[in-house]
């Protein structure tokens, strides 16, 4: 049982018992002696003595903890404070409407609103659509997922997840009389999209292994039993989205793992017409698409690793047409169309691009010029398909988000909302750089930094990474990171490869046989940043969380002296075992990330040799503080509950070691604005502690 605070707290932290349990693979016999902390009835968790467990470590937890709960409490109200507590979005026209989103002084959660166009801007026509406040009331986790109105403007379709286990229960507002529709659709996990002039919603369920294996139609008023299923996916490995062309006539339904895809086209009016394939599944090959007229737009990485844009006409999707070819300079990450004409998106250099292209003029090119050498810049949300005015999305490591509207026919950047911080920041305090720091196989690893302009050198430092799937670590802005670098931190993310911040080349290398380069680039950073003098051995804190966590498991395994703090969010550090079990949510679409370590020998040695639970060994850690989430479907809480016994049992060093499981919680933490803010402080106290820095 967690300790209360009457209670004498615990004095030295749990041992978990010790459970020889052994498994079989290619002649190889691995054993796990904490394999118990699965519960057997997992996804319910109910065993007593796994839930002890957990407990006294949370226990343990608090109690080394409690010292440090005043800079705790300091550290959150100066998060607190950097928020604008009564805030609202810029509002955007979608139809007859102006929709936005505001928080409330003290709010842990949105209220949706809305407007007739040419209202007045007074309050006297506005019409709260959702409000999540009441939504959330009297429970511990509440997440919205997905969120959707009716093309006529009358119904809201809306998901709600109300204990981090990403299971969805949908519902249906009337918005003219405020009042919930009887269609209840339990365990979605999916966008919900309006066809058949608002007649049926289309979503898909997460099944047994929360796997999303269909796109399902529900017709409004029936029973959700006689739901019908459009698309249905044999490979367990793949996984099922729908949505709406950009001109909403066509529904998109889409399959794909990680490195495979295949789409199939519907007409939006008659959703049970028969889908058209638009090209078939070719193992490597990954396209999405979208229509104007009967011109199919396809984003395709069939001819370069860093994709293509084609064209195709709709009476013959699979013949594809070069619009704009690959390229090794310029990694084209997506596109979208409007009437009269499309943006592109990619990276050069590792810096976003935004492009705009015309359908009468395809020589035409205009990109949108931000004004900094790093930055990360985006499309925002553009409902609309007729619309000269482009939202944007813009920030830097020193420049607070801003909210642009580009004017294109003006070629303008309009400031529509910078993000305030009502404690006050001045950017001209701070410096951000972005350097390339060589890997030991000389490969130049980018490394985006800001610091306060009046640090000293050799201070400490926090590096950040990932460094996996293909997902790049934009060098945003932070204002909890402020907590750090206000205290004589510098703070920097790797752009190790594993993420495509530099284009498809740089996942690649990153992933499967040549894994390994994400942990060693991330090292080779750390020690190119001792080697320039912006930090010392010791001086450095790390983080990183779930794929994350597996780099921070790694580089601890093999370099354990570097680092003076290390904190693993929901790590996934049990990595052959969980590459085993097919059984496991994300098992099977894993595979070609990680290698099928069930079929493939040398996938098995190979995720043997870095998986980070495998590989703790008898030697001395840095202090370590570790996070999860009872009902996280993605790393499974038993992971790091494992690997933090296996620390427990064989390290040499007297160095902290906590876990702190999240009972009612998954993937993400806890939800609400203000109480993730909480586990931020915790986690920025931890490293305070561990570094001896004052204040």
């Amino acid at each position: 049982m967690r300790w209360m605070a009457n209670d004498t707290p615990p004095v030295v932290p749990p041992v978990a018992a010790r459970r020889p349990h052994r498994v079989t693979h290619h002649g190889i016999t691995i054993t796990d002696d904490y394999a118990w902390l699965r519960d057997p009835g997992y996804p319910e968790v109910s065993d007593p003595a796994v839930l002890a467990h957990l407990e006294a470590e949370n226990g343990w937890f608090e109690a080394c903890m409690a010292p440090h709960q005043p800079r705790i409490d300091a550290l959150f109200t100066e998060m607190r404070a950097r928020i604008k507590e009564a805030d609202r979005s810029v509002p955007q026209k979608d139809g007859d409407y102006l929709y936005w989103i505001e928080f409330e002084e003290g709010a842990e959660y949105k209220k949706w609103w809305r407007r007739p166009l040419g209202a007045p801007d007074d309050g006297s026509a506005d019409q709260l659509i959702l409000d999540e406040v009441a939504l959330a009331a009297g429970k511990d986790y509440f997440r919205l997922g997905a969120l959707s109105v009716s093309k006529d403007g009358r119904l809201l379709a809306f998901a709600i997840d109300d204990n981090g286990s990403e299971r969805f229960t949908a519902r249906i507002k009337d918005l003219a009389t405020g009042e919930l529709l009887p269609d209840i659709i339990p365990g979605t996990l999916s966008a919900l999209v309006w066809v058949a002039g608002d007649r049926g919603l289309v979503y898909s369920l997460a099944n047994e292994q929360w796997r999303t294996d269909n796109a399902r139609l529900h017709w409004l008023g029936e029973p959700v039993e006689q739901d019908v299923e459009l698309y249905h996916e044999d490979d367990e490995g793949f996984r099922v989205g729908a949505g709406l062309s950009a001109n909403e006539e066509w529904l998109v339904i889409s399959t794909s793992d990680h490195e495979t895809s295949e789409v199939r086209l519907v007409p939006a009016a008659d959703p049970l017409a028969p889908p058209l394939l638009v090209k078939p599944r070719q193992a490597g090959v990954e396209y999405d698409v979208d229509l104007r007229g009967d011109t199919l737009f396809v984003h395709a990485n069939d001819t370069h690793e860093n994709f293509r844009l084609a064209t195709a006409p709709l009476s013959a999707p699979g013949e594809w047409t070069t619009l704009i070819d690959g390229s090794d300079d310029f990694y084209l990450t997506g596109f979208e169309l409007f009437k009269d004409f499309y943006v592109v998106e990619g990276r050069r250099n590792g810096l976003d691009q935004i492009l705009l292209r015309w359908y009468n003029d395809p020589a035409r090119t205009e990109p949108i010029v931000f004004p900094e050498a790093s930055y990360d810049a985006g499309l925002g949300d553009n409902p609309e398909w007729d619309t000269q005015v482009l939202r944007l999305g813009y920030e830097s490591m020193v420049s607070p988000a801003t909210v642009y509207d580009y004017h294109v026919a003006e070629r303008r950047l309009e400031v529509r909302k910078v993000q305030e911080i009502p404690s006050g920041y001045d950017a001209s305090r701070y410096v951000t750089e972005r350097l390339e720091i060589p890997a030991r196989d000389g490969t130049p690893i980018p490394v985006s930094i800001v610091a306060r302009r009046d640090r000293p050198a050799g201070g400490p430092l926090h590096l950040y990474g990932y460094g996996a799937y293909g997902i790049a670590i934009a060098p945003g802005f932070s204002t909890t990171r402020l907590s750090l670098v206000d205290r004589g931190f510098a703070y920097a993310i790797a752009h190790i490869r594993g993420g495509d911040d530099l284009g498809r080349a740089w996942y690649k290398a990153g992933k499967l046989e040549r894994r390994t380069n994400t942990f060693t680039d991330f090292v080779d950073v750390a020690r190119g940043l001792v080697e320039l003098g912006y930090t010392a051995p010791g001086r450095i804190s790390i983080s990183g969380g779930s794929a994350g966590g597996e780099l921070m498991g790694a580089v601890i395994n093999s370099d354990p002296a570097l680092w003076g703090a290390v904190v693993a969010h929901v790590p996934f550090v049990d990595v052959l075992n969980t590459m085993l079990d097919a059984s496991l949510p994300l098992t099977p679409g894993e595979w070609p990330e990680w290698g099928n370590p069930i079929e493939d020998r040398a996938a098995f040695e190979l995720i043997r040799s870095y998986s980070p639970y495998d590989q703790v060994r008898a030697q001395a850690y840095p202090p370590l503080l570790v996070t999860a989430g009872l009902n996280d479907p993605r790393v499974t809480y038993w992971e790091p509950a494992k690997w933090v016994a296996r620390l427990r049992a064989l390290k040499t060093d007297s160095n902290v070691l906590l876990l702190k499981t999240n009972m009612g919680a998954g993937h993400g933490g806890k939800s609400g604005r203000f109480e993730s803010l909480r586990e931020t402080a915790e986690e920025f106290a931890f490293i305070l502690w561990q570094l001896g820095v004052d204040g």
